[in-house]
């Protein structure tokens, strides 16, 4: 979440907030550097001291799971990144582009780097640009999305930018593999399942929200938010596709279930049993024999599910993002606003309704947050001139670093092997 250019009333220090893959950290750019909370375990007291460094103005924070390796943009440079590895204080390489870096997505296998009008894919291992995207539509928000499935390494972003076309491309294998009509209008938001299976989407609408199978491009399900427009600012799933939860400007994040548990639905396929000569039945037959004269528009919304469980904000009208996550085998909604406060609540798997007493984090004063030792703009190696605007990315890696300087510890999460380029 990018708030760069907000105009609503915020912190001045927040500048960007960000869930990694799946949920277990959060990064925070502001004005004076960058902050990395643990998700995982949450107190309910307060967050655990985040991991602190100090800076430029970062526009652009991204971890790699719960690995050393970050990827930068700051304010003062908008077309440079930096991959660094923050435990070592230590600077991996740096990329430069031809306009402004607008988004970074990460997997174990991939770095995508999004453009106003082009995608460019590195291979994390080593960072070369092993494929760009050029002339994509005009896409001044940077929308796209990348699986974090080491397999299915799907990307999705906008077609057009005047309907919601979405157009899907392996990663892996560097090829085009679906374009979905998605929606009428315009594209706001996008997001794949943990396995690279599933893709949500949103339009400028706000109303409806489509899941469609991936790469088939087929649709899964569709779920009504609400009859009123509204800004959707984030969809993500739960990490086993039971959920998924929505975030807009409004003051309410939906969540909307995919699937239930298996107990549940032999209740459920035992209590049909019985009112198969009910009223429910006689109604679904009423519904039947009317579809033939009923408009399309009245059966597509007799058939999309409404929200399983919801979550309110304290405020209406802020940028928001969401994300999901299992502790202690309960589903939990994560929720971070424009304000810089970030709300966690539980989804009652068997009830659903609305989510009660979520508990509240501030991310810029934490009370009991320290931080360790910290990189200044002072000391920060620098590692060759900033390159003007080129046809593509150019590295400005350093020279004289070996391999094993730039190894991702031993401890992180299945990190990747980033080394430096010889030269």
């Amino acid at each position: 979440m990018n708030l760069t250019q907000e105009t609503t009333e915020r912190p001045s220090e927040l500048l960007f907030i960000s869930f990694n893959q799946d949920g277990t950290s959060l990064s925070v750019g502001t004005r004076s550097g960058y902050k990395l909370f643990s998700l995982s375990p949450l107190s309910a007291e307060k967050l655990e001291p985040p991991i602190e460094k100090e800076g430029g103005e970062v526009c652009i924070v991204e971890r790699l799971f719960s690995s050393s390796l970050v990827a930068l943009v700051e304010l003062s440079n908008p077309r440079k990144l930096r991959v660094c590895h923050f435990k070592k204080n230590s600077e991996i390489c740096t990329y430069s582009y031809p306009d402004s870096i607008l988004s970074v997505k990460l997997n174990r296998q991939r770095l995508l780097v999004v453009l106003r009008q082009n995608l460019y894919i590195h291979n994390i291992r080593d960072m070369k640009v092993m494929h760009t995207i050029r002339d994509t539509p005009n896409n001044p928000t940077g929308l796209c999305a990348l699986s974090s499935d080491n397999e299915n390494g799907y990307i999705a972003y906008p077609g057009s930018n005047q309907n919601g076309e979405v157009l899907v491309f392996d990663s892996i294998n560097l090829k085009a593999v679906a374009t979905i009509m998605a929606h009428d209008s315009q594209l706001v938001a996008l997001a794949f399942n943990a396995q690279g299976s599933k893709l949500a989407t949103a339009s400028a609408i706000g109303t409806v929200i489509r899941v469609f199978s991936v790469p088939q491009g087929e649709k899964l399900v569709e779920f009504r938010r609400g009859v009123k427009r509204a800004q959707i600012s984030c969809l993500s799933f739960s990490p086993e596709d039971t959920y998924l939860a929505i975030s807009s400007c409004t003051e309410t994040v939906h969540v909307f279930r995919l699937s239930e548990p298996q107990e549940e639905k032999d209740m459920h396929t035992h209590r049909r049993g019985e009112d198969q000569q009910g009223w429910m039945s006689y109604f679904g037959k009423a519904l039947s024999s009317s579809a033939t004269y009923l408009t399309s528009q009245v059966t597509d919304a007799f058939n999309q599910s409404r929200a399983f469980a919801m979550m309110k904000l304290p405020k209406t009208g802020l940028k928001t993002i969401c994300a999901m996550t299992i502790i202690d085998g309960v589903h939990k909604v994560m929720v971070a606003t424009s304000e810089g406060m970030l709300y966690v609540t539980s989804v009652e798997a068997r009830e659903g309704g609305e989510c009660r007493n979520p508990v509240e984090y501030r991310l810029l004063d934490a009370a009991g947050c320290s931080s360790d030792s910290s990189v200044t703009d002072q000391q920060r190696p620098s590692y060759g001139s900033y390159a003007a605007a080129t046809a593509g990315a150019v590295s400005t890696r350093s020279p004289e670093a070996s391999l094993q300087d730039y190894g991702i510890t031993e401890n992180d999460d299945q990190p990747p092997s980033v080394h430096r380029a010889s030269h």
